[in-house]
């Protein structure tokens, strides 16, 4: 199993309509055949030092594996989100864990 983290601050000038089509961008990612699951979602109300909730959204993937993160990396519909919305973010922050 593959767990593939995104986090992404989205620019102050978006607005309301934008980020609200970013969101649907974010899930459309799980049409995607190579994965298993997705969890799309803003930071919760938790309150720890700890916790970074400066974030607009973190996106969750599940993948089975190395292949498939690959194919879901090259995937069209993956392709095409990157293409429509890569100007909306001023940051992104990537984790995967085995």
């Amino acid at each position: 199993m593959l767990v593939h983290s995104v986090y992404f601050w989205l620019k102050p000038t978006c607005t309301p309509d934008q980020v609200e089509a970013f969101r649907t961008g974010l899930e459309s990612l799980r049409n995607i055949p190579s994965v298993e699951a997705v969890h799309v979602g803003t930071p919760a109300k938790t309150h720890r030092p700890v916790i970074d909730r400066t974030y607009t959204f973190g996106l969750t993937v599940l993948l089975a594996g190395m292949a498939e993160h690959d194919a879901y990396q090259t995937d069209p519909l993956h392709q095409a989100f990157l293409g429509q919305f890569s100007e909306y973010w001023d940051k992104v922050v990537i984790y995967d864990a085995d």
